[in-house]
């Protein structure tokens, strides 16, 4: 299991060595969680700054876009350094057009599913998609109690993409800690977003190990 620590629980004002940190301490991806303070009520920071901190690691920046309008955006973050790009099936922008708009600057992409979306909404694009991202929070802020009840699709997306003849690695984000990765792994997931559970850690470096050794 990957390990992508969200920076959204970091210190905002030592983002870059923040980065370093968890790059030294074993976190497989950077997981950036973009907010527009429209299509979830918080803000957070844009391609300028994931720019300014991308020279601090060569581990992939996993950029999740949490707004409204990721077609217009999606070749700003390709040019500040993403490397996978994960937005909503709920969002604004034509999902296909989005897909392919990534998937030609050879950046990998996925799509995220909120909580009250059905994993079938994806089904549709699987072929396109490098992997799902499922939240197991409603998006906006960091620190929320996972909903293991969003596990199943875990399943359902796996089962689907198994139809069509590809393997799709499934992402999970929100609520990740010690006491509930184990339920994420056994569901199958393949990719962790860990925010508080690695950044408030007295020892990140064993937390991420405790954490993907599950």
């Amino acid at each position: 299991m990957k390990i992508a620590p969200s920076l959204l629980s970091c210190d905002f004002s030592k983002m870059g060595e923040e980065i370093k940190r968890m790059d030294v301490c074993g976190a497989d991806w950077m997981h950036l969680d973009v907010m527009d303070g429209h299509f979830v009520p918080n803000i957070t920071f844009g391609a300028p700054v994931i720019k300014t901190v991308r020279g601090y690691t060569d581990k992939p920046f996993d950029v999740h876009l949490m707004i409204s309008d990721p077609l217009k955006y999606a070749d700003d973050f390709i040019d500040a350094g993403a490397d996978i790009i994960t937005f909503h099936i709920e969002c604004d922008s034509d999902i296909q057009q989005t897909i392919d708009k990534i998937k030609s600057r050879d950046v990998k992409v996925g799509l995220v599913v909120k909580p009250n979306t059905p994993a079938s909404a994806v089904f549709p694009y699987l072929k396109d998609l490098d992997l799902v991202l499922v939240m197991t929070v409603e998006p906006g802020f960091g620190g929320q109690s996972f909903m293991a009840d969003m596990l199943p699709k875990v399943a359902e997306i796996k089962a689907e993409a198994k139809k069509l003849g590809i393997e799709m690695p499934v992402e999970v984000d929100g609520g990740i800690g010690a006491e509930t990765i184990a339920k994420a792994a056994s569901a199958g997931v393949d990719i962790c977003v860990a925010g508080t559970a690695v950044f408030k850690a007295e020892d990140a470096a064993k937390a991420i190990a405790e954490l993907r050794a599950n």
